[in-house]
């Protein structure tokens, strides 16, 4: 359906792709796969058009439609969600607009000597919006913008209204309801709760066009591909079969890479010796020529490139008490909206507490009152003895200065710190030579993300209260993070959708419903079993 024939393409001083070469055949459903800045998003964008590349062709089918979701929502505003949904849906849309003009023309006292002509058009018309499914089509996108975790309110209401991540769970339902061809999904699952991202699991899996995607959620990529295209070093390469399977590959394939360099190397350094040694003896000089002659013509092997994963050892967290943190019959609302009436809970030290509930169930909330920043209205909140506290938040992000470094917000965090120990700190969470020297006001979502994290675990906190860490990492750096994170010895309480993130960290499940708080002992992998679903809104 689309074939990527030996494209070449520059950017600035960058060569992101070198005669490179994939195809995305029918049905298939492909994950694409690379580090930060190997050019992912640039791939989407010449496959619809919007860039072109410098060599090579992009080849699409004639008649194939394409749906791409990106990252980058337009601006929406002055119709209903579901009215921006139904938009989307390709030609059904603009039968939908002339049937909706014509309703208007045929109420218009002004235009009663057309009537004859403006009702035979709209018995066509309707007739037509008929057999396209028009007027299924309202169900269908409400039933989209539902498994997105949409209230009904919010289907009707502005979609100017909405904040940016609730703008892109739209445009995501536009391309889900228009069912392309193809879909191209950049990063689908980056603003999603964990409700929305197994519904969205459950109808991409459904879904019977050809699929390509890029998700740092390994679990929700696992569970959809049966393919991927790897972009590594200019070049694309395919692997059939899940990522986990791809993963399996490609260490296999480092592993022989490096075993073959190693043979090459052992062999080339005998023959250099026997060169070095013998090459002032007249009496060798034609087996010394040789055998120069043959090293010449010998094809390197390269060792194979190593992706940088830095392992860093964190200090030991200082010992807390053993009651973390304790809420007494905690009262708090928003307005007429009731968060929790009469909550008790207690954290021990050494727990790693995931929090679990719907959208609007409390959870950001209940990690504002643990660590201060909201008051409860009636009941208290009282942090134990030797805690020292840790608050990641995605607010935590816009408190960067600007103008400072990445360098210098480090430095300016720990004044005394060796600056060989920042740098490798830095290093660990991706910021390798000069990228240290970013400008704050640059960095992405994920660069400020893990700057964010890199001072809050340098000098750790005994108990650290985690709200998304995850939302912007890729999927090194979330591997990095859980590594670090479960060497740990302090005690956690966190918000995450990434199901791998929760299995890997919690012991302990503190589900939030509508009738109260279920408390879990065991981690995710323990609620997952004794409950049967993977999210509390999700009854099997």
């Amino acid at each position: 359906m689309i074939r990527l024939d030996s494209i070449s393409k520059q950017n600035g001083q960058q060569l992101l792709f070198i005669e490179a070469s994939a195809a995305l055949q029918k049905g298939e459903k492909v994950g694409l796969v690379g580090p930060n800045g190997a050019g992912k998003t640039t791939l989407f964008r010449m496959i619809t058009g919007q860039e072109q590349p410098d060599e090579g062709l992009v080849l699409v089918d004639r008649g194939v439609s394409i749906g791409f979701f990106s990252q980058d929502v337009g601006e929406m505003s002055g119709r209903s969600a579901v009215a921006e949904v139904m938009e989307g849906a390709g030609a059904v849309s603009e039968v939908a607009a002339e049937l909706a003009s014509l309703e208007a023309a045929l109420a218009d006292p002004e235009r009663a000597d057309e009537m004859e002509a403006l009702i035979e058009r709209f018995g066509e018309v309707q007739g037509r919006f008929e057999e396209m499914g028009g007027y299924a089509l309202e169900g269908r996108a409400r039933e989209v913008l539902a498994g997105l975790s949409f209230s009904q309110e919010m289907m009707d209401g502005d979609v100017g209204a909405l904040s940016g991540g609730w703008k892109m769970r739209v445009a995501l339902a536009r391309i889900l309801l228009m069912r392309p061809d193809v879909m191209l999904l950049d990063e689908p699952s980056n603003h999603l709760d964990l409700e929305s991202l197994i519904w969205l699991e459950q109808f991409l899996k459904g879904y019977d066009g050809a699929l390509l995607m890029t998700s740092h959620d390994r679990e929700f990529m696992n569970r959809i591909i049966n393919k991927i295209i790897e972009i590594d070093g200019g070049n694309l390469t395919s692997y059939s079969g899940d990522y986990e399977f791809y993963e399996a590959q490609r260490a296999m394939a480092e592993k022989q890479q490096q075993a073959q360099f190693e043979r090459q190397q052992a062999m080339l350094a005998k023959e250099i010796k026997f060169i070095e040694r013998f090459k002032a003896r007249a009496s060798h000089a034609s087996q010394v020529q040789s055998r120069v002659k043959k090293l010449e013509k010998i094809d390197r092997v390269e060792p194979p490139k190593r992706r940088q994963t830095v392992a860093f050892e964190f200090q030991p967290a200082p010992r807390s008490g053993d009651d973390v943190v304790s809420l007494k019959n905690v009262h708090k609302r928003y307005g007429s909206k009731v968060i929790y009436e009469g909550l008790d809970f207690l954290v021990r030290r050494k727990e790693r507490c995931c929090v679990l509930g719907t959208n609007g169930a409390g959870k950001s909330t209940l990690l504002k009152l643990v660590t201060g920043s909201t008051e409860p209205d009636e009941g208290s909140v009282s942090v134990g003895g030797s805690v020292k506290m840790g608050y990641f938040a995605q607010h935590a992000m816009e408190m960067l200065d600007g103008d400072h470094t990445v360098f210098e917000a480090l430095e300016d965090a720990f004044p005394r710190a060796p600056q060989g120990s920042l740098r490798a700190l830095a290093g660990c969470f991706g910021f390798s030579g000069d990228e240290v020297e970013k400008k704050c006001r640059v960095l992405s979502g994920g660069e400020k993300a893990r700057l964010v994290m890199a001072k809050m675990l340098y000098d750790p906190p005994n108990f650290l209260v985690l709200d998304e860490p995850t939302n912007h990492l890729d999927m090194a750096t979330k591997e990095m993070l859980i590594t670090a994170l479960s060497q740990y010895e302090g005690t956690m309480l966190f918000v995450s959708h990434d199901r791998h993130f929760l299995a890997a960290l919690s012991n302990r499940v503190l589900e939030l419903t509508p009738e109260g708080i279920h408390q879990y002992g065991g981690g995710y992998t323990e609620y997952v079993a004794s409950t049967g679903q993977e999210a509390p809104g999700l009854h099997s």
